[in-house]
């Protein structure tokens, strides 16, 4: 699905890099944290991928918060598109795997 080996790092769109601080309170370098959790959960986005593939990938930051953060590749980096605290389903779901996995 995606070779992570070949991302070489974050794009921000500068109209785009504090709208999720301003709108869920989550800065940029928390919502990259979420992409180094050994239990990340990416889950390809059908709905809003007309234009390029888009990806959901939950997770926690490095202050325990489980994030939903929606995001794109641009060539080799990453390029989120938003990121919120995820909702109770998503974290219930996120838990579950991890008991079901460990």
């Amino acid at each position: 699905m995606i070779s992570w080996g070949e991302i070489k790092g974050f794009e921000w769109d500068k109209g785009n890099v504090d709208k999720s601080h301003q709108k869920h309170g989550i800065i940029p370098k928390e919502s990259e944290e979420v992409f180094l959790d050994a239990n990340l959960q990416i889950i390809r986005d059908i709905k809003h991928s007309q234009k390029e593939s888009r990806f959901i990938v939950i997770g926690k930051s490095f202050k325990k918060k489980v994030l939903f953060v929606a995001f794109t590749l641009r060539k080799n980096r990453v390029r989120v598109v938003s990121a919120r605290l995820a909702n109770k389903k998503e974290r219930r779901n996120y838990e579950e795997k991890i008991k079901k996995n460990s």
